[in-house]
């Protein structure tokens, strides 16, 4: 018995249609810019930093979902594209993170 015929080789994954992943990627982009819509107006309201971050992340991960479809290659044929998506997360939390050390300071 040979390792291939324990662990056979997992059949090949079906090629999406390429106009659905465009609608959902569509779709992922309008959602996070709607939030990011939210978050802008609750910042005009209250003048809190922690909003207007949130809104500029939202914004940075609707790029991140819009980005790959507008170039016509998937997100991991260029993974440069992940860095939208760090940046978004690291700017959220350096938000949280500045938000908790203000209010303790004040």
């Amino acid at each position: 018995m040979t390792w291939s015929d324990l662990f056979p080789p997992a059949p090949p994954m079906p090629t999406p249609d390429p106009a659905l992943v465009a609608f959902y990627a569509g779709a992922a982009a309008l959602e996070c810019l709607v939030a990011g819509l939210f978050f802008l107006r609750f910042w005009r309201r209250t003048s809190e930093n922690l909003f207007l971050a949130f809104a500029f992340a939202f914004w940075l991960l609707a790029a991140d979902a819009a980005i790959p479809t507008l170039l016509g290659r998937p997100a991991a044929a260029h993974g440069e594209v992940y860095l939208l998506r760090l940046a978004a997360f690291v700017l959220i939390i350096l938000a949280i993170l500045g938000k908790n050390v203000w209010n303790r300071r004040h």
